[in-house]
C-alpha cells in the first residue's frame, strides 16, 4: 500500500462555499494531514489516516460526507417528499468506545448547524442533517424510533452493529456509502476486531456497492497489517502522519520548594 501523495494546493476549493466558508472561520488553514486525506477520500479509495490526537483527523474523515449530505438535502428540499432520497444512514461511524462515539456526535452538531446556516443565510434552504446514535445502552424506545426514521449519519459500537445486521435494522443500513472506523489500532488483532472484519464484509453484501471505508487510528506499526485490517478484500491507501501534535505545556508548583511543604493550621498538604 502506497503512502498518499504530497498535499495539493488549495485543498479547500474541492468543497462547498459554505463548508469552505465554515472551515475557515473554525480553523486557521487545514493541517497537512487533511489535505493528504482529502485526497485519497475525494477519489472514492478507502483510506487509513494514521496520526496523533489533535490532528484533526476525524473532521478530515467527515468532511466529504458532510458536504455532500448538505448539498443533497438543500438542493433536494422543496421537492415532495416522494421525490426526495428514500431514508437511510448514509454514514455510518464505528467507535470501540461508547463515550468516544457521544464525543463525536457532540462534535458533529458544530460544523452541521454552522455549514446549514451559511447555506441558509446564502439564500438557500435549511438543510438538516440528522446524527443518531445507537450502542448497548440505547433503549429498545428509541431503537424503534431509529429504525423508523433513521438518521444520516449512525454511530455505534462494533457489537451494536452486529445486533443490526442480524435485525430488521440493517434495513436501514442498505443506503450507507461512507463507513468510518475509529481507534483502528485498538480492533486490529483482538476477537472483536475479527467480529468487526466479519460485520464490515456482511453490511457490503447489503449494498449495492462496497461502501468507502476510512480508518483512523494513533500512531502504530505495523501499518500495512492494519490496513489490511481495515479493508478486508478491498485495497487500502495509507496517510501517517507521525509529528507531535503541538502543545502548550507547563508545570507549576504550588511552593517554592517540594522537599519542605509547609502545614496550615496542624494539617501536612501531604497527607
Amino acid at each position: 500500500m502506497d503512502e498518499a501523495r504530497e498535499p495539493t494546493p488549495h485543498a479547500l476549493t474541492r468543497f462547498s462555499d459554505e463548508v469552505r466558508g465554515w472551515f475557515l472561520d473554525a480553523f486557521p488553514e487545514p493541517t497537512p494531514l487533511q489535505e493528504c486525506a482529502w485526497d485519497v477520500i475525494e477519489g472514492g479509495e478507502n483510506a487509513l489516516v494514521i496520526a496523533p490526537t489533535g490532528s484533526g483527523k476525524t473532521l478530515a474523515a467527515f468532511l466529504f460526507a458532510i458536504d455532500e449530505l448538505m448539498r443533497e438535502k438543500a438542493a433536494t428540499a422543496d421537492l415532495p417528499k416522494k421525490e426526495r432520497p428514500g431514508k437511510g444512514v448514509r454514514v455510518l461511524y464505528i467507535s470501540p468506545l461508547k463515550a468516544l462515539g457521544a464525543d463525536v456526535e457532540r462534535n458533529l452538531q458544530a460544523p452541521l448547524a454552522g455549514i446549514a446556516a451559511r447555506m441558509a443565510a446564502a439564500g438557500g434552504a435549511m438543510p438538516e442533517v440528522r446524527t443518531g446514535m445507537r450502542t448497548g445502552d440505547t433503549t429498545p424506545d428509541q431503537r424503534r424510533s431509529l429504525q423508523r426514521n433513521p438518521p444520516d449519519i449512525l454511530i455505534t459500537t462494533p457489537e451494536s452493529l452486529y445486533l443490526m445486521l442480524t435485525s430488521q435494522a440493517r434495513e436501514t443500513l442498505r443506503t450507507v456509502e461512507t463507513v468510518i472506523v475509529d481507534e483502528v489500532h485498538a480492533l486490529a488483532g483482538s476477537k472483536r476486531g475479527a467480529h468487526l472484519a466479519l460485520s464490515l464484509e456482511r453490511l457490503d453484501d447489503l449494498l449495492d456497492e462496497p461502501a468507502q471505508r476510512i480508518g483512523l487510528s494513533a500512531t502504530v506499526r505495523p501499518r500495512d497489517e492494519i490496513a489490511r485490517f481495515l479493508g478486508g478484500p478491498h485495497p487500502v491507501r495509507v496517510v501517517a502522519s507521525e509529528g507531535r501534535p503541538d502543545m502548550d505545556v507547563r508545570v507549576r508548583v504550588p511552593v517554592r520548594d517540594m522537599t519542605a511543604v509547609p502545614t496550615f493550621g496542624g494539617s501536612d498538604l501531604t497527607g
